[in-house]
């Protein structure tokens, strides 16, 4: 189930080149703090997911609401 939800943000998460050492920046707009860059598009995807789940957890808990 949280593997489907993480899955589910990143179809949500918009991906841009930003002038930096690592290029690819990619953001979850619906999950406040949810942001990761990377060296190549795959290396953020990764990251985001490590984040998203990170934010998961830290949101449960603090007890605070998980948009669906």
């Amino acid at each position: 189930m949280l593997m489907e939800y993480i899955e589910e943000a990143l179809k949500k998460a918009h991906y841009e080149i930003i002038d930096d050492v690592e290029p690819y920046y990619g953001e979850v707009k619906e999950l406040k703090g949810v942001w990761a860059k990377g060296k190549t598009l795959e290396e953020c995807r990764n990251t985001s997911k490590d984040v998203i789940e990170g934010w998961i957890i830290l949101s449960i808990k603090k007890g605070m609401l998980i948009p669906k």
